[in-house]
């Protein structure tokens, strides 16, 4: 097998695996009413005070509409609230919920977890070195595929 054929199979095996443990992850805990796709719009919202729709969709990389969509479930579960801005009434504003900050912590604690179990079998140059590589794939996909 090449090197391009190995670093394929690694990557699109490694994607799956994270996504496949955070949703058996999700199913079995305290949030088991969430989808895994909810988790990230709440991830997006963050602690902060409050965002707006236009500037999370635009984070997420999701229509208006789809995102109205996930938030009016979001709402419904009682994770996050909604209001239109005194200043201008065209600009929705959203923020997480106590219930929702919870999520959120959660969330971040599975990440860490995660993150923390991994390094834990590498040294410290290895560490260096995965910094290294996962910052250049990165940096190739944002270049190629032109993230912001």
């Amino acid at each position: 097998m090449s090197n391009a054929a190995t670093v394929n199979e690694i990557l699109v095996r490694l994607f799956a695996n994270v996504l496949d443990i955070e949703e058996k992850c999700l199913k079995v805990g305290e949030f088991s009413d969430l989808s895994i796709s909810e988790m990230h719009v709440i991830d997006n919202i963050g602690l902060t005070n409050e965002r707006t729709m236009s500037d999370t969709a635009k984070a997420l990389k999701v229509t208006s509409g789809t995102l109205t969509t996930a938030i009016d479930n979001l709402i419904k579960k009682g994770y996050v609230v909604r209001r239109r801005s005194a200043e201008d009434r065209r600009v929705v504003k959203i923020k997480l919920t106590e219930k929702g900050r919870k999520a959120f912590k959660a969330h971040e604690d599975f990440h860490k977890d995660l993150v923390t179990s991994a390094l834990k079998r590498l040294n410290s140059h290895e560490e260096e070195v995965l910094i290294k590589v996962l910052s250049d794939i990165d940096n190739f996909f944002n270049e190629k595929y032109n993230f912001v």
